[in-house]
């Protein structure tokens, strides 16, 4: 990626908090704490699904491979951000800054175009109950999930080419703390007319079309909701999809006013705590989203530690 860039730096300086030294050691034990819970709380809901076979169904498939997202995303920027505040060694390569920024990328789109394949398989759970077992086969399941990851890691390769051939002949130091796209824009003294355009190209037919679709199914799903006739049939069936309803909410309500605005209009000093509960947010709550109130889930994982599979 860097061969492209013959008058690009070798590398760059990440700031990351040290506007604010004075808080660096509560910091890192902060950060800490949120990364150890997110491993946690993630990796025991991949454990109990994947040694459970009678979870082996759509929808707990669709959140084991959510919690393997929110691991590696967590995990490509916490423990450098928790370096850089440890040992105030700040700098990455040219090379390491733009694999960062692709990884990033690459596992937020596939959590998006996940989320709405989980929304259509809530539609199809309560919508067309009878069909569920054929249109959510272990066949069908497997592609959409496939088609989710194929998708998110295709979509930063153009970001990540364009960017890697800009000039970055004023500071190399980033107000943020990891690579991301907008910071790197704003080094740039070369135009980023070409970036910009292909970053709401690709928002507008990827990420706004997955929400579309995400927010057609939940028409549909709140329709057949309120012509069962129960109260209790609705809560029942509202409970399915309410946990995936909240995840949605979440993810778009920070991305949506975090990305899709003109760069004229960033504050990266803002942005820096926006990002910062972008990234981490969604992780820390979607385990206790999903479990908390999942007595399927709950029931799974006291088998497990009646077999003393937790040390």
């Amino acid at each position: 990626m860097a061969s492209g860039s013959p008058k690009n730096v070798s590398g760059f300086i990440i700031q990351g908090f040290s506007d604010i030294p004075e808080l660096q050691t509560s910091l890192f034990v902060l950060f800490l704490g949120i990364y150890l819970i997110i491993l946690l709380g993630n990796l025991i809901i991949f454990l109990v699904i994947s040694c459970n076979p009678h979870l082996h169904t759509p929808m707990y498939i669709f959140l084991l491979n959510l919690s393997l997202i929110d691991i590696s995303s967590t995990s490509n920027i916490l423990p450098n951000l928790l370096h850089i505040l440890r040992t105030q060694q700040n700098n990455i390569s040219f090379l390491g800054c733009m694999t960062q920024m692709y990884v990033f990328v690459a596992l937020a789109a596939s959590e998006y175009f996940l989320l709405t394949a989980m929304a259509y398989d809530r539609y199809v759970a309560i919508c067309d109950p009878l069909h569920y077992i054929a249109r959510m086969s272990r066949k069908h399941c497997a592609g959409l999930i496939t088609a989710a990851f194929t998708g998110g890691f295709v979509d930063p390769v153009g970001h990540v080419v364009l960017i890697s051939k800009l000039s970055y002949c004023a500071s190399h130091l980033i107000n943020h703390f990891f690579c991301d796209i907008t910071p790197l824009l704003k080094l740039s003294c070369s135009s980023t007319f070409s970036v910009e355009l292909l970053i709401y190209i690709e928002g507008t037919l990827l990420i706004f079309n997955s929400f579309l679709l995400t927010l057609t199914s939940y028409i549909f799903i709140i329709s057949a909701i309120l012509k069962i006739q129960s109260s209790e049939g609705r809560q029942k069936a509202f409970s399915t999809c309410a946990s995936h309803l909240a995840c949605v909410i979440t993810l778009y309500g920070t991305a949506l006013s975090l990305y899709m605005r003109p760069t004229t209009n960033y504050s990266l000093e803002r942005d820096k705590y926006f990002s910062l509960l972008y990234i981490v947010l969604g992780p820390v709550l979607n385990p206790l989203i999903y479990t908390l109130k999942n007595r399927e889930f709950q029931s799974s994982l006291i088998k497990l530690r009646q077999r003393d599979f937790f040390f």
